[in-house]
């Protein structure tokens, strides 16, 4: 398989796919078809979380692959997320087995910290519809908590590894004051557009993988988060030009620049086609020259501000620690 050539070596020693298929915003009915074609096409790698709520669809759907033996459950990397609201150490252990139960496995392979923002327990059936009396935020002492119950996943069997995901620097250095296991991976927004280049190269210094969630750009996201001057990474020249030259979509050359970086990439679909054509970045060899040009392209352009999750007032800044990650030196 094409998706065979890209693999990334996490700092427990397992070497796991670099490339994978997302399952946010895949509804119930759709995401478990979504899921079997995906791995009946190569994908080995299915990104999950308690709050997408449809972690019962895909069990389903991985029980009956494995009983046809279209795969072994030793094959396939499994990752879901821990909700902000059960960040509270007693609530860690129940979120987890919960998804164990649903997608039908004894274990994950890979257990991300979904946000480092707190919510109340209440929130978590209510998002992302939240209130003012839902959100918390964030507090280092209490992530650090938090971290010591995920660690303990580890020891009991239910977990291989254990990540964060929406983790910068500055919380990063913050959680690695205390952690006794060096998160595997932080998952973060990361596309052609914001290619968060001095977070990977502090995640490299730190033996963490960067894995990035909407590599596309998100085109697909809500009208309600779209401005008219957003730009758009499939209208880029730089990469219309490479595209065409290697016969591939601009998405297939946005997924082999992030491969060719050492990112770990989870694009979602529920489209067969998409599917098919995501896994084809596989397959793609970009040149250094290339490479070089569409390191040019960086806009620092963040989609996702994630500011619903935390207290009115609360701003970019104090979410993304902005000033001090940019003072931070490696």
């Amino acid at each position: 398989m094409a998706s065979d050539k890209w693999t990334l070596k996490l700092n427990t020693g397992k070497v796991v796919p670099a490339f994978g298929l997302g399952t946010l915003s895949s509804e119930k009915g759709v995401v478990g078809q979504a899921v079997d074609i995906a791995v009946r096409n190569g994908y080995r790698s299915i990104d999950c979380a308690w709050l997408y709520r449809n972690e019962d669809e895909i069990g389903a759907t991985l029980e009956t692959l494995f009983k046809e033996g279209v795969l072994k459950r030793e094959d396939l990397f499994m990752t879901s997320k821990l909700p902000g609201s059960h960040h509270n150490p007693e609530n860690v252990e129940e979120c987890c087995r919960d998804t164990l139960k649903k997608l039908k496995l004894d274990y994950l392979d890979l257990y991300l910290v979904h946000f480092p923002f707190t919510l109340t327990k209440e929130a978590g059936l209510a998002f992302p519809m939240l209130t003012e009396d839902h959100k918390i935020g964030y507090d280092s002492d209490r992530m650090a908590k938090t971290w010591e119950a995920m660690e303990s996943l580890v020891s009991k069997g239910l977990v291989k590894a254990i990540g964060v995901s929406n983790f910068t620097i500055t919380k990063m250095e913050k959680l690695l004051g205390t952690a006794k296991i060096v998160p595997a991976v932080n998952q973060v927004e990361c596309h052609p557009y914001f290619q968060q280049k001095k977070l990977k190269k502090y995640c490299d210094s730190k033996g963490i993988v960067l894995e990035a969630y909407s590599p596309l750009g998100s085109p697909g996201r809500p009208q309600m988060m779209i401005n008219p001057d957003d730009p758009v990474i499939m209208e880029d020249p730089t990469m219309k030009q490479i595209a065409e030259k290697h016969g591939a979509t601009v998405g297939q050359i946005c997924l082999s620049f992030l491969l060719h970086r050492g990112i770990m990439i989870i694009p979602k679909s529920t489209s067969e086609k998409r599917i098919k054509e995501n896994i084809g970045a596989c397959s793609i060899t970009l040149s250094p020259e290339e490479i070089q040009a569409l390191e040019g392209i960086d806009k620092n352009f963040r989609i996702f501000d994630a500011l619903f999750l935390l207290p009115q007032g609360a701003t970019k800044e104090q979410v993304w620690d902005i000033s001090a990650d940019e003072a931070y030196s490696i």
